[in-house]
């Protein structure tokens, strides 16, 4: 099984170590990983903002990078909702773009989609230990679905309990442009959230989208909140601690 890893722009300059426990949790799968080196951006920034021509650009390259692999896995809910949910609506006016995006969207899955509901993965050799809450990120809750998965995945390992916090799946404030844009709305959300996540009193957020993961660290550590772990699910299932090695 050729895998394609689209490892999103986040995780490529903030957070490699996200990106190789996703490369590790692919192959130890069985799966055979290809890596376009030159990959860059969904396009999700541009289509945001309304710059449907660098939107579309993008999107045309992703299409073209990926053409050759069996699945595309990435370990961010926005950028796979970006290519299953908004492609065909940058692309679908031309016949043969419109063909291509549907072949790369029906192909393309959220990590831990793609760990239950393709490879059926349900145990992970992990030292990871500890108490743990889960946020939701509205992308992947609401573009593709992602619930129960991540939850499925923590509840298969041995030393990990799962504490859900209130409000789980409210949004974390971050939402691309609008924290640029809505600043001070933002922060207050963002609050909201620590409060929800501090509440638990868990090791570790545990998260799947690294928008998301960077907007509540970044508001944690400036509330005083050195102790909280903010992790992302791929490096709780290969043991990593937000480290480029193990």
């Amino acid at each position: 099984m050729r895998v394609g890893l689209f490892v999103t722009c986040l995780a490529d300059l903030m957070r490699p170590s996200i990106g190789l426990a996703a490369l590790e949790l692919l192959e130890r799968a069985g799966c055979e990983v290809i890596f376009p080196e030159n990959q860059t951006c969904c396009g999700q920034p541009a289509y945001n903002a309304g710059d449907r021509h660098t939107a579309r650009d993008l999107a045309r390259k992703v299409v073209s990078e990926f053409s050759d692999v069996d699945y595309v896995v990435i370990p961010s809910g926005s950028c796979g909702g970006m290519i299953k949910t908004h492609y065909e609506d940058l692309l679908g006016d031309s016949p043969d773009d419109e063909a291509k995006v549907q072949w790369l969207s029906a192909r393309t899955y959220e990590l831990t989609d793609f760990l239950v509901n393709v490879l059926n993965v349900d145990s992970f050799d992990t030292s990871f230990q500890g108490t743990i809450t889960y946020h939701d990120s509205c992308a992947g809750l609401r573009e593709l679905g992602v619930k129960e998965q991540p939850r499925k995945l923590l509840r298969s390992l041995p030393y990990v309990e799962l504490k859900e916090m209130p409000g789980a799946e409210q949004c974390c404030g971050f939402g691309g442009t609008f924290s640029v844009k809505y600043g001070d709305i933002s922060s207050r959300i963002v609050d909201l959230k620590c409060d929800d996540v501090e509440s638990t009193e868990a090791d570790a957020l545990v998260l799947g989208d690294l928008g998301c993961m960077l907007n509540i660290e970044g508001k944690l550590r400036r509330r005083g909140n050195h102790k909280t772990k903010v992790l992302h699910i791929a490096e709780v299932l290969t043991g990593r601690n937000g480290e480029e090695t193990e």
